[in-house]
């Protein structure tokens, strides 16, 4: 498993858009869950964001939220994602990308969080909570330890914190395409556009767009609006949960291979 920084490097070299997937931890089980980073891996993933479940997730829309309670209800705990995480991920191609809150961390400590998620092959971290002004407490021993953090861009955000978010976030910039929470959105705000132009005159490193994208269609305007990675959750999540875990399983899997088609030149 390569670095996210190398991956898109590798991904831009050859003019490609990446797609990231977003599954939460534990829905419906953890035999799923790594059968699912499996089939997304083979399916048109180029790097997958994996959610540990969490009590008060602030950013997330309600498919999510149902599914961290779901998966919370079921007693999934941290180490139980990072066990699952050190199984598979050596078989994987797709970096994996950890999406946590801050407590958790905080509670471990920061130094032994960051060492148990690299001894189980995680690439990179988000940490939708960790504002800018306190990401360097986190940042400089992850990135020690192989482990990229990625900083997260608001739509409302003014020029200069995009600037300053953009220099400090590491593995690639994740532009948020609407206000609120996660979750599936008939239509992606054209400010989003405006956004990528804006950050692109402040950096040349790669922006992913997420929250909000649901459909192939969407994924292939983001790409061209100039994305260097589409990001898809909740859209994810909710086929994942229907049905039996075999029907969930060949959901996202075809809809993973549908989302990397609309971005294929």
């Amino acid at each position: 498993m390569t670095s996210v920084s190398n991956c898109f490097k590798s991904l831009r070299e050859t003019g490609k858009c990446a797609l990231i997937p977003f599954i939460t931890a534990g829905d419906p089980d953890l035999t799923t869950t790594a059968k699912a980073l499996r089939i997304l891996d083979k399916s048109g993933a180029d790097l997958i964001e994996l959610g540990v479940p969490y009590s008060d997730p602030l950013a997330d829309g309600p498919t999510i939220q149902a599914a961290a309670t779901r998966a919370l209800g079921r007693g999934v705990e941290l180490d139980d994602v990072l066990e699952l995480v050190k199984e598979v991920s050596g078989e994987l191609r797709s970096p994996i990308i950890l999406f946590t809150y801050y407590n958790p961390i905080f509670y471990r400590g920061v130094e032994s969080f960051l060492k148990q998620i690299a001894d189980a092959g995680v690439r990179g971290l988000v940490v939708p909570d960790l504002p800018l002004e306190e990401a360097e407490i986190l940042m400089k021993p992850a990135a020690e330890m192989g482990i990229e953090v990625t900083l997260l861009v608001a739509p409302t955000s003014p020029i200069e914190r995009i600037k300053a978010i953009a220099q400090q976030s590491q593995g690639f910039i994740y532009l948020v395409s609407v206000t609120g929470v996660t979750g599936m959105r008939s239509e992606i705000a054209t400010r989003v556009e405006n956004l990528l132009s804006s950050l692109r005159s402040v950096t040349d490193k790669p922006v992913g767009v997420g929250f909000g994208i649901s459909q192939p269609e969407q994924a292939q305007k983001v790409k061209q609006w100039g994305a260097d990675a589409v990001i898809v959750g909740s859209a994810f999540v909710k086929r994942l949960a229907q049905g039996s875990p075999e029907e969930g399983l060949k959901s996202i899997g075809e809809f993973c291979h549908s989302l990397k088609q609309a971005i294929i030149d």
